[in-house]
Order: C-alpha cells, then sequence, then structure tokens
C-alpha cells in the first residue's frame, strides 16, 4: 500500500476480496471472532450442569454463575466488536479524509489492547474457577471438554488481539504523513490580494 495515509491506499479504489483476506489483521480478526464463539459457545452449550439431587443449574466453573457470565459476555461483545473492526475494514480505503483514517486506526489500538485486557482476566478468572471446582459438583465430569476449550481460547484470545493492537500500532507509525504534508503545502494556492 505504496503512498497511503494510515495503512491504506488511495481513497476510493475498488475492494479486492483476495487482498482483503491476505492482509495480517483481517486473518487475525477472523480468527478473534470465531475464537470468541467458540468461547461463548462452549459456555452456553454445555457450561451449565446440575446434580442429580437438584433442579437448578449451576455454572460448571466451580458453581460460580460470574465466571460463566463473564465468559458469554466478553465472547459475545468480542464477536460483535470483530464484525464491526473487519467491516471498517472493509470500508477503509474509501475514507478519503486523513483525520478520519488517523481516528480509525487510533480506535483499533484501543479497542483491540481493551479485548487483550479482557481476554487476559477472562482467561485467568475461568482458569482460577475451573481450578478450584469440586469434584462431587461434578462426578461424571461432564462439560469438562467445553470447559477447557472455554479456557484455551480465551488464552489464544490474549495474543490474536495483543498482535491486532501491533499491528495497528505499526499501521499507525506507517503513514505517510500526508495530513501534516498538506498543512505545509496546501495543493491550491492563496488567492492574490
Amino acid at each position: 500500500m505504496e503512498g497511503g495515509a494510515y495503512g491504506a491506499g488511495k481513497a476510493g479504489g475498488a475492494f479486492d476480496p483476495q487482498t482483503f483476506f491476505r492482509q495480517p489483521h483481517t486473518v487475525l480478526r477472523v480468527l478473534s471472532w470465531v475464537f470468541s464463539i467458540v468461547v461463548f459457545g462452549s459456555i452456553v452449550n454445555e457450561g451449565y450442569l446440575n446434580r442429580p439431587d437438584e433442579e437448578e443449574e449451576h455454572c460448571i466453573f466451580n458453581r460460580n454463575h460470574n465466571a460463566c457470565n463473564y465468559g458469554i459476555t466478553v465472547g459475545v461483545l468480542a464477536f460483535l466488536s470483530c464484525l464491526l473492526y473487519l467491516a471498517l475494514d472493509v470500508y477503509f480505503p474509501q475514507i478519503s479524509s486523513v483525520k478520519d483514517r488517523k481516528k480509525a486506526v487510533l480506535s483499533d489500538i484501543g479497542v483491540s489492547a481493551f479485548w487483550a485486557f479482557l481476554w487476559f482476566v477472562g482467561f485467568c478468572f475461568l482458569a482460577n474457577q475451573w481450578q478450584v471446582s469440586k469434584h462431587e459438583n461434578n462426578p461424571l465430569n461432564e462439560g469438562a471438554d467445553a470447559a477447557r476449550a472455554a479456557i484455551t481460547f480465551s488464552f489464544f484470545s490474549i495474543f490474536t488481539w495483543g498482535l491486532l493492537t501491533f499491528l495497528a500500532f505499526r499501521r499507525l507509525r506507517h503513514i505517510s504523513f500526508q495530513e501534516e504534508y498538506n498543512t505545509l503545502f496546501p495543493s491550491s494556492p492563496a488567492p492574490l490580494p
């Protein structure tokens, strides 16, 4: 993407899906999207169980409903965030204003770093609650694979969102400084008095 501003080519170019899906940030965003589906899908599908003598279902993570609620909430919101930023990535080459491109890249940095932090907290919380779970609460070990999948993909999500943060920083660093150039050298000369 030569001559572009904030990691994009000239505005108004045609959308090329082959080029779009080969970009590292697109691949990482799709991976993050899939990982969030696995986390919240595992917890929703097999994250709740009950003992034979109980009617109410409890969270598989140490019977702590906050652990399941956190995993589901972070997973669903990360899923929606990935879709939003995938749409922004598709629309990004159409943004003609350098200031708007800069805002998009800065928001990508902030959101990606925020999600990396939330996934780190989620991984620690789910792993801790799984570790202290009592065997008598789940004697048949039901849903154990789903719980391990949620923990594992929470861990993987830390790295995908962290790499997205790094790529957004790199995208910001490799700008062409068109905003500053346009300020110093306006394209139209000032009218003579």
